[in-house]
């Protein structure tokens, strides 16, 4: 790993997206982006691209730049690091490609720099393909890396079983060395899984906001996600056959969705609402 810099942070919390099998649509590195970007956060390393990618799988681009004519940019993970000041609290912001080898040495690397920010909790985003209409709210499953964990945020220890990517791996990590840590999943409809889905992404963000108390900058993130669902809708309109189907997509998440659930969501919203409010 190249460290630019290891500053001192206010009780750092790291939000880590990676593309790939983890993220359908884009959508966890979109929101992750989202935070580098509205935060303005700064980089402070990046791993060696030699060590954990296959160049055949993720290629390098060329650049052209008016500075230093042609430019190399190879795939890698970098960490940076954002200091809101309107919040207590600092975070570290992991955005990378999902490694194509040694994923164990990537995450002790990583765990390397979280023992080294003193970072208190991990959060992890991903994003998964669903039978889901785009016209519901985005669902959003939480779990927790253990007990305690799910129980301070209210969520669920992990039970699923199966193959996992680089976020199921550094999870277990931070389990291992003692690191709290949770992960949230979007729901992406699987008919419109192609990126970008910025719908899922705000979903991505408004969670994490809800479970951490954050105020996070989304008036860009609203568009674009109203943007998105009335272009999917037109699409939809012109095909008779698509209509149907989300019809019928619909009509089953209502039936099956939980009254409670519906009225859990609903709350959060308006909590959200009145702290944005109260802040403003």
């Amino acid at each position: 790993m190249e460290i630019i810099a290891l500053p001192t942070l206010r009780k750092p919390i790291l939000i880590a997206a990676f593309e790939g099998w983890n993220d359908a649509g884009n959508a966890a590195t979109a929101a992750v982006e989202h935070l580098i970007e509205v935060w303005e956060a700064e980089e402070i390393a990046f791993f060696d691209p030699e060590d954990y990618y296959d160049f055949q799988v993720n290629r390098p681009i060329v650049q052209v730049t008016e500075e230093s004519g042609r430019e190399i940019e190879w795939p890698t993970t970098t960490i940076s690091v954002a200091t809101p000041a309107h919040l207590d609290r600092d975070f570290v912001i992991v955005r990378g490609i999902e490694p194509s080898m040694r994923w164990r040495t990537f995450c002790e690397e990583l765990i390397g720099i979280i023992d080294d920010l003193e970072v208190e909790l991990v959060v992890t985003l991903g994003a998964l393909i669903a039978e889901v209409p785009h016209t519901r709210p985005i669902h959003v499953i939480g779990s927790g890396s253990d007990s305690a964990t799910s129980l301070r945020f209210g969520l669920q220890p992990s039970r699923y079983e199966g193959p996992t990517g680089i976020v199921g791996v550094l999870q277990n990590s931070c389990l291992a060395a003692g690191v709290d840590a949770f992960s949230l999943w979007a729901q992406v409809p699987h008919y419109v899984s192609q990126p970008p889905c910025p719908k899922a992404s705000l979903a991505l963000v408004n969670r994490l906001d809800d479970l951490l108390g954050i105020r996070i900058p989304i008036e860009d993130l609203q568009e674009e996600a109203l943007a998105w669902e009335v272009g999917v809708n037109q699409l939809s309109l012109e095909d008779s056959d698509v209509a149907q189907y989300v019809q019928g997509l619909e009509e089953q998440q209502d039936a099956t969705e939980l009254p409670e659930a519906s009225g859990d969501a609903i709350a959060r919203e308006f909590e959200r609402y009145l702290r944005r409010r109260e802040e403003s």
